[in-house]
């Protein structure tokens, strides 16, 4: 059932994509114009869907709930480092390589995902995902990226995504609710994140050469790795581990982890790329390849999770 639900919502995201899609190839916007949205997304969106999501009500099995989110993305994410390791002495991965399959593009779609197909009561172990990948992306991935040890508190800590997520806990713990007009403009616009992004990366996609991306076999096999292998590992991993015993709804919150783990590859490892003079082309193919792979390979890894 929920693999039908999710199909439903895939489908309907990737038409509002092709309507991006047909926006720019129509002449009517130039691809370079879905910067504009992406700053929307990152800069109010997001941000706005992540403090609506723990705009609820406080309990004991809420929060041992969202600590039980948060361990599910760390182990995830373990599991994730180590399969890369033991990966790059078999296919000798690049830097964009390894952070391509890494991270995943939780932000974007894993938010309007869950609140579908689950509902907006979930999106806050959602943001459990976020909170550790953001954290992660800005320590390992930017270093990763940049060829660089060390880590970038000032990246980290000023990311205005990861602030939503420390403001939205603190009033969560705190058991304060925003007053009602503000916490229905909060809601109303983290509402469209879904669709914006769709759009966004519609547009993107109409400024790219699909034909010259399809050749490159190297992509097709990073996107497979990303998209199939190392999320059904990851999947069988955790449905077996027993972790989702912990809790009466650990299945559900376990599964919002795996389903962030589905998703395509981040689009800020495509801007790092780009940033840090790595391989911006085949950052790009990988990311488009992916988001065209999820239509079919979620839904099928969403109904293996629950046979």
């Amino acid at each position: 059932m929920v693999a039908i639900l999710l199909t439903k919502q895939i489908i309907s995201l990737f038409l509002m994509m092709f309507f991006g899609w047909l926006i720019v190839k129509k002449g009517i916007l130039q691809s370079s114009d879905a910067k504009i949205l992406s700053i929307l997304i990152v800069y109010i969106l997001l941000p706005c869907t992540i403090i609506n999501a723990f705009q609820i009500k406080f309990t004991a099995d809420t929060a041992g709930n969202f600590l039980l989110a948060v361990g599910s993305a760390l182990i995830i994410h373990v599991v994730l480092f180590a399969y890369v390791f033991m990966g790059d002495k078999l296919l000798h991965l690049n830097n964009v390589e390894k952070a391509s399959i890494i991270y995943s593009n939780a932000g974007n779609l894993i938010i309007p995902l869950v609140t579908a197909i689950l509902g907006e009561e979930w999106v806050i172990y959602a943001s459990a995902f976020m909170v550790v990948q953001l954290f992660i992306i800005w320590t390992h991935g930017k270093s990763l990226m940049e060829g660089k040890k060390g880590m970038d508190l000032k990246a980290i800590f000023s990311n205005v995504n990861l602030i939503a997520c420390v403001v939205g806990l603190s009033l969560f713990l705190l058991r304060i609710q925003l007053p009602e007009v503000v916490q229905a403009t909060v809601k109303s616009l983290g509402s469209t994140v879904g669709p914006i992004s769709m759009l966004m990366l519609g547009m993107i996609l109409a400024g790219l050469d699909i034909k010259t991306m399809a050749k490159d076999k190297r992509v097709w096999l990073i996107s497979f790795v990303k998209m199939i292998v190392t999320p059904l590992i990851v999947v069988l991993i955790m449905k077996y581990s027993g972790y989702a015993r912990l809790s009466a709804q650990g299945e559900t919150i376990v599964f919002i982890s795996l389903l962030a783990t589905m998703t395509p590859t981040a689009t800020t490892i495509t801007q790092m790329a780009q940033l840090y003079e790595q391989n911006v082309g085949q950052a790009t193919a990988i990311n488009t390849i992916t988001t065209l792979m999820c239509i079919a390979t979620m839904p099928l890894l969403t109904m293996i999770y629950f046979m």
